[in-house]
């Protein structure tokens, strides 16, 4: 029988459901209401579900309402662990696995424990871990505690349009990539890569000529797709077998992840030390020797980009975010 991390690659990849999908929401309407400093967000830096909580909590400036837990990159087969704090525990929750608060909210729970995950602090439990709610409810639900100057990322006139790109690019490159990486047999994995590769040429030529997804400014759907172009040279395109091309071949895409990694809120949450780490170690079952690859050379991503020359207000009517709290920068071996 194979488990855990040796079983990447030996068994048909099928992404789990978020077992836990409370809502913290202005009105409290599942039990949780948004409160200044009740929650804490669990996350990876190596996850790029889990980036996708992390910037948008930069960019809608809520660091100080809703506080931020780091897991160790290299997880082990119990569960995301806190190896990085002092003692082993999160200063916070006082938990060593983040096992412990899915325990605390559902005793025996037999699921995966995945990140992002929102934990309530006085009780110790999980609140929810639906990593395509959560930001969502970031941007709408937390409203009253956002920043002055904080960006519509998800706008009510453009919802529409901006789920129907989320969804097509979900399934064809956030999730495409896992597949094409975890596929057990030739065809399943051509199929895959296929869709990952037409899925991006499409994108290619959506931005060609608009500087966001959506137009003139960020919105929810350009973090969706960032956090997977960010990742793709450094572990997709060798780990994963997605090697039709490379990101950097691809002008189009490779001068809008440059535009967003260099802006604030982007960049500052990425660490690359942590992205190769986790894949190349905890994927077992690819990569059974865990050797961690040299490359690729990270400096391009600070190279200039040309993308302001398409015009457009990367936080429309809104500003940039503040400086990195203190204890929230990036170790300088994640940086380029």
């Amino acid at each position: 029988m194979v488990d855990g991390n040796s079983a990447y690659g030996k068994k048909q990849f099928k992404r789990s459901r978020s077992q836990f999908a409370d809502r913290v929401t202005a009105d409290g309407r599942d039990g949780w209401t948004v409160e200044e400093g009740r929650y804490r967000l669990v996350v990876s830096r190596a996850c790029p579900w889990a980036s996708r909580a992390m910037i948008s909590r930069r960019l809608l400036g809520l660091e100080d309402a809703l506080s931020l837990a780091i897991a160790d990159p290299v997880q082990d087969d119990r569960s995301w662990r806190f190896t990085l704090d002092p003692g082993g525990r999160d200063p916070v929750l006082g938990i060593r696995f983040l096992e412990e608060a899915y325990d605390a909210r559902e005793t025996g729970y037999p699921g995966g424990v995945s990140v992002p995950a929102v934990v309530d602090v006085p009780s110790g439990r999980l609140v929810t871990n639906d990593f395509q709610q959560i930001t969502l409810d970031l941007a709408t639900e937390w409203a009253a505690l956002h920043r002055e100057g904080a960006p519509e990322l998800y706008p009510e006139r453009l919802r529409d349009e901006i789920d129907d790109v989320m969804r097509v690019v979900y399934e064809d490159v956030n999730n495409g990539v896992y597949r094409a990486g975890f596929a057990t047999g030739q065809s399943e994995y051509e199929q895959a890569c296929n869709d990952v590769f037409r899925r991006l040429e499409w994108l290619s030529e959506r931005l060609a000529g608009r500087r966001y997804l959506l137009g003139d400014t960020i919105t929810e759907a350009d973090i969706r797709l960032f956090t997977t172009l960010v990742r793709f040279d450094p572990v997709y395109h060798g780990h994963f077998k997605c090697n039709r091309w490379k990101l950097a071949e691809d002008p189009v895409l490779w001068a809008y992840a440059r535009d967003l990694y260099q802006t604030p809120g982007f960049g500052d949450t990425v660490d690359f030390d942590h992205i190769k780490r986790h894949y190349y170690q905890v994927h077992t079952g690819l990569n059974p020797t865990g050797i961690v690859p040299l490359g690729p050379d990270l400096a391009g991503w600070l190279s200039p980009h040309g993308r302001e020359e398409l015009g457009g207000r990367p936080f429309g009517d809104g500003t940039p975010p503040g400086p990195v709290p203190a204890g929230e920068e990036v170790p300088a071996a994640g940086q380029p």
